[in-house]
């Protein structure tokens, strides 16, 4: 939930050591675009290239995600290959993320209508922008392990992002 008070430095302080995997940070490529600058929660994933079909259709359903502690808002990570031609993601994908709770959405690739992009109450994180849409070929794949920036996540995976960076944890950190 995105009004949860926490800190990515005090998580890295506590886990510096951490050589298990289960603790790892996104490294400092991406730009934030939503309105909320702040967010967390368990992993949704999509593996896509150029594509935003599956993108698009799970942002349309709730956000909302059933965990031990309770139904939380999840963070749709979008493995979109670190492409720079296509927007994945753009004012209307994001608004739809908006109105069904979803925290955040963070893209590796490109999202595209910044303006209205900074006037939806989620979080949004990508690499750049990009006026071009992808072609909607219904390719994709939903709930598999991504791989972004190098960085391994897996559905039910942990993300927080704040002004500092994105870390992820295989388990809830607060």
């Amino acid at each position: 939930m995105s009004a949860i008070k926490f800190s990515t430095c005090d998580f890295c302080d506590t886990h510096k050591s951490d050589t298990s995997g289960h603790f790892r940070v996104l490294p400092p490529v991406f730009r934030d675009f939503g309105a909320l600058s702040s967010f967390c929660g368990p992993v949704v994933t999509v593996k896509c290239y150029e594509d935003n079909s599956v993108v698009k259709a799970i942002l349309e359903s709730s956000g909302l995600v059933d965990t031990p502690s309770g139904l939380q808002s999840a963070v749709l990570v979008v493995d979109g290959g670190g492409s720079l031609r296509r927007a994945l993601v753009g004012g209307l994908i994001g608004a739809s993320a908006a109105r069904n709770g979803w925290a955040g959405v963070v893209v590796d690739g490109c999202v595209r209508d910044a303006a209205e992009l900074a006037a939806h109450q989620v979080g949004i994180r990508a690499l750049g922008l990009i006026p071009m849409p992808t072609d909607r070929k219904n390719q994709g794949q939903r709930d598999v392990e991504v791989h972004v920036q190098g960085v391994r996540i897996v559905p039910g995976d942990w993300l927080y992002a704040d002004g500092d960076g994105m870390v992820v944890s295989s388990m809830p950190l607060i």
